[in-house]
């Protein structure tokens, strides 16, 4: 009789187990669909445009000195947003495949801040957005991948400029842990709803897809984010409302 219970526990075990595999495989595969679908989608856009803008000045446009120039520079636009998606794509497949060793060294948080916040500063300027450096002076040692805890801040402070407010700001700050140093990015743009946040990191999805695609933004940028900490066993938190502040934290080890 027990051997008989044991036998039908073991074979419940079995097809819940058999299930859930069937239910990851379907979720894997809708999300292949979903993510080949958003690459075509967004590769189309820059090449249509490239097709237009380049078979209008075949047609006779390039010998209009009115019409040549700028058709030539948005052909150059939409090939520089082509590069920016190969190139984003390209990192989260070496992100993913493991192929992007970890090189940790140890350096200075706070100078790091301070030279990825001067690489915004024309952006900013043009803006009016004000960009506030942590109030902190004395260094901050840390033990991580420089490069790319770079990308990280920079794909995370790019997102505050392009969602911020005129005469808005973007803030970082650092707040001590025990092993930990926490770093927050700050904005008062546009806010992000509740229900948008647990789907922030996906690829390709965007808050604002309209303005995201004007600002030149690929879509991959916080998913790109959010492999670099993984890859770093580190966690990233993020914390709005609509119209309202944004703030990104994230965790780095400090240098022991």
């Amino acid at each position: 009789m027990k051997s008989s219970k044991k036998k039908k526990k073991k074979i419940y075990i079995i097809k819940q187990i058999k299930q859930q595999q069937i239910e990851a495989l379907k979720r894997a595969a809708k999300y292949r669909r979903e993510f080949l679908g958003n690459v075509s989608h967004e590769l189309k856009t820059p090449i249509f445009n490239i097709q237009g803008y380049v078979h209008t000045l075949l047609d006779g446009a390039i010998h209009d000195p009115l019409v040549n120039k700028k058709y030539l520079h948005r052909t150059s636009k939409s090939i520089d947003r082509l590069i920016a998606i190969i190139d984003d794509l390209d990192a989260l497949a070496r992100l993913e495949s493991d192929e992007l060793k970890l090189e940790k060294t140890s350096w200075d948080v706070l100078e790091l801040i301070k030279e990825v916040f001067e690489s915004f500063e024309v952006k900013s300027v043009k803006k009016k957005i004000e960009l506030i450096l942590p109030k902190k002076k004395k260094p901050i040692m840390v033990l991580a991948d420089r490069d790319q805890i770079s990308q990280v801040l920079y794909n995370l402070i790019s997102n505050g400029i392009k969602y911020g407010k005129e005469s808005g700001y973007v803030k970082a700050t650092v707040e001590h842990e025990e092993e930990h140093i926490m770093i927050n990015v700050k904005d008062n743009g546009i806010g992000i709803d509740e229900k948008n946040i647990p789907r922030l990191f996906e690829r390709f999805y965007r808050v604002d897809k309209g303005r995201s695609r004007e600002e030149g933004g690929t879509g991959l940028g916080l998913a790109i984010v959010k492999h670099i900490l993984e890859n770093h066993n580190e966690k990233i938190i993020v914390n709005s409302k609509k119209n309202s502040e944004t703030k990104f934290s994230f965790s780095i080890k400090k240098e022991q």
